[in-house]
């Protein structure tokens, strides 16, 4: 059985069908990679399966168990499994570091707080952070406040996490700071599905990688497969052109 199965998923905006039938699975510890041009639904699928867009067809399950996203304790108990990081940071500007890490999982959680603050103070040590704690998210560079973000994200105890562009709105000198800590977290087995436009990284990490189109899935399969020889037209011009660059 998948970690994570996503079958025939669906999504609109208005009466635009942005998701058209979208379908894949995952194992534990699997990293897999949402590729294509812009435009063509990958953030939105991971939107969806938080339950951030609504879902006008098909089903999400993780370990069996169905997602229902008209159902609230059912999104809650999936939020609960999947934990997103976003381009933007989104930390609380007025929050020390230590406390951003810690706000989650101490209000909503309701975890003790020592133990929420170690636990926060081991993972801003593993994304390399650990003396900026009571630093203030205006005090870091762009690239330090999104490694707290995936701290965050992490102190939530999440089976899976989503990654969205989340080099995207970095300078370029700055990426390889994030792309290193997502490294670190793929040889540890984290269950990962970034969106990310980052080829060579993909190439790198990923155990599979989806090439989607217009809301769709075109083609998956190994990197090597896809980088080197896709099956399908689409995918063929698309890594043609992003290879040449």
């Amino acid at each position: 059985m998948p970690h994570l199965a996503v079958n025939d998923l669906r999504a609109k905006y208005g009466a635009l069908e942005v998701l058209k039938g979208v379908s894949f699975s995952m194992e534990k510890g699997q990293v897999v990679a949402l590729v294509g041009p812009s435009g063509s639904g990958k953030s939105t699928v991971l939107r969806t399966l938080v339950g951030l867009t609504p879902v006008s067809g098909g089903s999400v399950t993780i370990h069996g168990d169905e997602i229902r996203y008209s159902n609230a304790a059912s999104v809650r108990r999936a939020r609960d499994q999947m934990a997103i990081v976003f381009q933007q940071y989104n930390l609380f500007q007025n929050m020390r570091i230590i406390d951003n890490v810690t706000v989650a999982p101490t209000k909503i959680k309701k975890r003790p707080k020592a133990e929420a603050r170690a636990d926060a103070e081991r993972l801003l040590a593993m994304v390399g952070l650990a003396d900026k704690l009571n630093a203030f998210p205006d005090q870091l560079s762009g690239g330090q406040q999104q490694r707290v973000a995936i701290a965050r994200a992490l102190a939530l105890h999440p089976e899976i996490l989503l990654l969205d562009e989340v080099t995207s709105a970095l300078d370029p000198e700055l990426v390889n700071e994030v792309l290193d800590t997502i490294r670190r977290l793929a040889t540890e087995g984290m269950t990962m599905i970034l969106v990310s436009h980052e080829m060579a990284f993909v190439r790198e990490v990923a155990d599979k990688v989806i090439f989607m189109d217009s809301g769709a899935v075109v083609e998956e399969g190994l990197p090597e497969q896809l980088f080197d020889a896709p099956k399908t037209d689409r995918a063929r011009e698309f890594f043609g052109k992003i290879l040449r660059h």
